[in-house]
C-alpha cells in the first residue's frame, strides 16, 4: 500500500485551473485531474470516503469529469489503475473507459507507468485506460 498524500499545492492548482471536483461537502470524495500535455488530462486521483462508499459518488465524479473533457474538446482522458482489483477496472469499463495497449501509450501516458513504478507498484498489475470524449449528436 501507498503511503503518499496529494500536497495542498496540487490541489490549490487544480482548484484554480478548473481541474478539481469535490462531492458536496466535507471530505465525501474528490477527483482530480492532472494535464500530461495541453490536449491530455488524466484522472491522476479519486477518492470517496469509506463512510460514503458504495452510493453513487465515485460515479458522479467520474461522470463529472468525463463530461468536463468532452465539454473542454479533448479526444481523450485518461486514467490508470489495477487490472485485478475487481472494482477498479469493471468500475471504468461501465463508465466507457477502455483499455489501451501498452504499446500505443502516448510518451506522457508511458511515463506515468514509469512513475507509478518508480513509487513501488508493478507495472504488470496496472492498466491504462481511456475514454474517448465524443459530443452528443442533436438531431433537429
Amino acid at each position: 500500500m501507498l503511503a503518499e498524500t496529494t500536497d495542498e499545492r496540487t490541489f490549490a492548482d487544480a482548484y484554480r485551473d478548473g481541474r478539481l471536483w469535490v462531492a458536496s461537502t466535507g471530505n465525501m470524495g474528490f477527483a482530480l485531474v492532472k494535464m500530461l500535455a495541453d490536449d491530455l488530462p488524466h484522472l491522476e486521483e479519486i477518492d470517496v470516503h469509506p463512510t460514503h462508499g458504495r452510493r453513487g459518488l465515485g460515479t458522479a465524479l467520474v461522470r463529472a469529469v468525463c463530461e468536463w473533457a468532452t465539454a473542454s474538446g479533448y479526444v481523450m482522458l485518461t486514467l490508470t489503475t489495477f487490472r485485478a482489483v475487481p472494482w477498479n477496472l469493471p468500475f471504468y469499463a461501465r463508465l466507457g473507459f477502455v483499455e489501451i495497449p501498452r504499446e500505443t501509450l502516448r510518451p506522457e501516458l508511458s511515463a506515468v507507468v514509469s512513475e507509478e513504478a518508480d513509487r513501488g507498484l508493478d507495472p504488470d498489475t496496472r492498466v491504462v485506460m481511456g475514454y474517448r470524449c465524443e459530443l452528443p449528436v442533436i438531431c433537429e
